[in-house]
């Protein structure tokens, strides 16, 4: 295998192990009627190992198969900063648009259209814990793993598949938190792709997690 690709069969195993769990998790919430999630520190705790220990599994699993995974670390500079926030305003920009115009096409609006959340007691610390986990794990495997590992079968495949797994396991969302993540993440795939560098779309991930923080009131 080259060092930079994938086969079908490695990009199942690792979409498999990193978001099998989530995806079977998304698709319990989306059976019960889309139910209020609390977001609680002590859950977040829990996410951050949950995926601290998966991502040990994958990167153990692609070391076994000739991936290289040292190009995985997001290497943050003041220039790829200055494009992850760059980007994250478009992405944002682009990503309400969309739900904007879903929303005016399917008349689907508020509680039907997106799920709700309850922050609870949640801390400030604890979000932004979690954001940098988080927005690390599923931008690395989902563009430096997947999207990056099978670029070699051509660009299209390589978008389609990151999105379809990226939707998958945001269906818990609704109808309408499923077109915000699909265009917020075709803007990043698209960027990743472009350059080829990971922290700018890493960047923009924890911020998009942490920014519904402020706003939870």
């Amino acid at each position: 295998m080259n060092k930079f690709s994938l086969s079908a069969t490695q990009a199942t195993i690792i979409s498999l192990i990193c978001f099998g769990l989530p995806i079977l998790t998304s698709l319990q919430i989306v059976s019960a009627g889309f139910p209020v999630i609390t977001l609680s520190n002590d859950g977040n705790a829990a996410m951050i190992f949950i995926e601290l220990i998966l991502a040990a599994t994958a990167l153990l699993y692609l070391h076994s198969q000739g991936f290289d995974i040292t190009h995985l670390y997001p290497r943050p500079s003041w220039r790829s900063t200055l494009a992850g926030l760059l980007l994250t305003v478009v992405a944002w920009l682009a990503s309400g648009l969309a739900t904007s115009g879903a929303a005016s096409l399917t008349h689907i609006t508020g509680l039907h259209g997106m799920s709700r959340f309850s922050f609870g007691e949640l801390s400030l610390v604890s979000i932004v814990c979690f954001a940098m986990v988080n927005g690390t794990f599923e931008e690395v495997f989902l563009l430096g793993v997947l999207a990056r590992g099978l670029r070699h079968h051509g660009p299209s495949l390589a978008l389609g598949v990151s999105l379809l797994v990226r939707m998958l396991y945001h269906l818990y969302q609704g109808p309408l938190g499923v077109v915000w993540v699909l265009t917020f993440g075709l803007t990043l795939t698209l960027a990743y792709l472009w350059k080829r560098t990971l922290w700018p779309p890493v960047l923009a991930h924890i911020l998009w997690d942490i920014v519904p923080y402020f706003y939870k009131g």
